[in-house]
C-alpha cells in the first residue's frame, strides 16, 4: 500500500510539473495561437483562390464531365475550409474537456 502511494507520488509528480510549464514558456502560447490564425487565414484565402479559378474555368468548359469535376472540387475545397475552421475550436473544447495543460492558456479559435 504505501509502495504505490510513494510510486504514484513520483509518477504523478512530474506531470504536474510539465502541465505549467506550457503555460509559463516565454511567448510559447502567443505563438502557438499565432500559428493557428496564420494557417486557418492562409487556408482560407486558397480557398477563396481554388473557388474562384475554378469559377472562371467552369464559364470556358463546354464538356459536362469536366464541368461535373470542376463542381466536385470546389465542393472538396469548401470541405476543407470547413475543417479549417472547426478545428481550432473543436481542439479547445477537446483540450479543456480532457484537462490538457495547453487549452488553459492557448487559444485556438482563429477569430
Amino acid at each position: 500500500m504505501i509502495a504505490t502511494i510513494l510510486l504514484l507520488i513520483v509518477a504523478v509528480d512530474p506531470v504536474l510539473a510539465q502541465e505549467s510549464a506550457v503555460c509559463e514558456a516565454e511567448r510559447l502560447p502567443e505563438m502557438i495561437s499565432g500559428f493557428f490564425q496564420l494557417t486557418t487565414a492562409v487556408g482560407l484565402m486558397g480557398l477563396v483562390v481554388v473557388w474562384q479559378a475554378d469559377s472562371l474555368v467552369e464559364m470556358f468548359t463546354v464538356r459536362p464531365d469536366q464541368r461535373e469535376a470542376l463542381k466536385r472540387h470546389k465542393r472538396t475545397a469548401l470541405k476543407s475550409a470547413v475543417v479549417l475552421l472547426v478545428l481550432g475550436p473543436l481542439t479547445t473544447v477537446a483540450g479543456s474537456m480532457m484537462n490538457l495543460p495547453i487549452a488553459q492558456c492557448v487559444d485556438l479559435t482563429p477569430w
